[in-house]
């Protein structure tokens, strides 16, 4: 006998396994049995062979094991700081600071950190330079990697405004693109478009214009751009999609001349996440963490099981970080650099999904690009379009969210544990364009629930 067993046997084409099939399945047809269409008009196979397989780089380049980030909103200065040390001794690597007021000492905040291996991420409520600047200084003295999450094309998606207007933002952006050499002072939230029920096309081709629009109007842009990115429950699609994003990512900057890669902070999906039956999101945010770990996010940042009802909370922020700890030492996770690599499925679907993204992405730019399409209201309605179909789908029980439109709990009870608000919240503003509204499968349904708990 062989030493290697595959030599005693001869291989088996494509063809002759589809002629298998076909000859298993008496009659049925193939195409209508077995091939089935995803919302963004790909055909799956029920199989993928080497004789049909085109290999593309789709692979991070950078062979670092994914970060684990805690998300910390900061109100009070003392507490943010202990908390953020805390969250470091319990197996976080690096730290998301939510700051909403352009008053917080961030030198203070920054002060007692191990700023030297700890990556740091600020989302801003605001556009300033000086503020920029002070992070930018500590960073410089401190030898700490830092990434601003500065987004003005996505404040305008979100909330329908520039933060001052197009010409004075993009200033901004020129003058930190020149004065702050220390930190990575771009970011581009792609969950926007996931939450509010884009497709995955769409998902990609959107974050390719909104990249664009940067490029096309900075001047110098010598950093890595941060890519924010939900991560939805369709398991293989989504790994396919933040390779697809990292490879048309790159074909766009090469472009510019630009040479660097974008850095990719993944965040499970809020737009499945359920108010009933709670615990189910420990299941979804799990199974989306592993699709982000998979598909080459640099940094992944978990969703508690009660973020949509409970405030911040030391439970909550405790088990949503050891979900991350499992899969990071406990399921090997951080072993194997680019594992999905060599997947025919994987592969193929990264190809599919990368050419109908491509040619959306120079449908959108033929068209004015980003901008122009949303000061149009072109987006906005290409999303809800969108979200609608997969909101018919839900409605019918055609797409299942456990627990809540498939085997619910009836006697599950919720009004009385509401810390927050956990429904779409209508703010009476004037805006520029009309923003694009984050939106969960379930609300209607919960919200019905809700009243219902009121009658009984």
């Amino acid at each position: 006998m062989s030493e290697n067993l595959f030599d005693d046997f001869s291989p088996v084409s494509s063809k002759q396994w589809k002629q298998q099939i076909q000859y298993e399945l008496k009659g049925a047809d193939y195409n209508e049995t077995l091939v089935w269409e995803s919302p963004e008009g790909i055909k799956v196979k029920p199989f993928y062979h080497l004789d049909e397989f085109e290999r593309t780089n789709t692979s991070n380049p950078n062979t670092e094991s994914f970060k684990i980030t805690q998300n910390i909103f900061v109100h009070d200065l003392d507490k943010s700081v202990g908390r953020a040390l805390e969250t470091l001794n319990r197996g976080a690597e690096s730290i998301r600071f939510t700051i909403e007021e352009e008053t917080c000492n961030v030198e203070k905040l920054l002060e007692k950190l191990p700023l030297e291996k700890t990556t740091l991420y600020f989302h801003l409520s605001f556009l300033s330079i000086d503020f920029v600047k002070r992070i930018d200084t500590v960073a410089k003295t401190r030898n700490a990697q830092v990434f601003v999450q500065i987004d003005p094309v996505g404040n305008l998606a979100k909330e329908g405004n520039w933060y001052h207007n197009l010409e004075t933002d993009f200033d901004i952006l020129n003058t930190l693109s020149i004065s702050c050499q220390n930190i990575n002072f771009l970011s581009i939230d792609a969950s926007l478009y996931q939450n509010a029920g884009a497709n995955i096309v769409q998902q990609i081709a959107y974050t390719l214009a909104h990249a664009n629009e940067y490029f096309n109007r900075i001047a110098t842009i010598s950093k890595p751009i941060v890519l924010q990115v939900a991560v939805g429950t369709n398991y293989f699609f989504e790994i396919a999609k933040l390779r697809s994003l990292r490879l048309l990512f790159d074909l766009v900057a090469k472009e510019y001349d630009h040479n660097f890669q974008c850095h990719i902070l993944a965040i499970p999906s809020k737009r499945n996440k359920t108010l009933y039956d709670y615990n189910v999101n420990l299941l979804r945010t799990t199974t989306e963490c592993m699709s982000a770990i998979l598909g080459g996010a640099d940094a992944v940042s978990n969703l508690a099981y009660d973020a949509l009802y409970h405030k911040d909370n030391e439970f909550g922020d405790r088990i949503s970080r050891n979900q991350l700890l499992v899969l990071k030492h406990e399921s090997y996770f951080d072993k194997v650099a680019n594992p999905a690599d060599g997947s025919y499925y994987i592969e193929s679907l990264t190809q599919q999904l990368s050419e109908k993204a491509l040619a959306l992405f120079k449908d959108i730019e033929a068209n004015g690009g980003l901008v122009t399409q949303l000061i149009e209201g072109t987006i906005q309605r290409k999303i809800q379009e969108s979200a609608q179909k997969e909101q018919e789908l839900f409605d019918s029980g055609k797409e299942i969210l456990l627990g809540t439109n498939k085997y619910p709990n009836k006697n599950d009870r919720m009004s009385h544990d509401l810390e927050l608000f956990p429904f779409v919240k209508s703010k009476q503003r004037k805006t520029l364009v009309a923003p694009i509204i984050e939106k969960r499968l379930a609300e209607k349904m919960e919200m019905e629930r809700l009243e219902s708990e009121k009658e009984n």
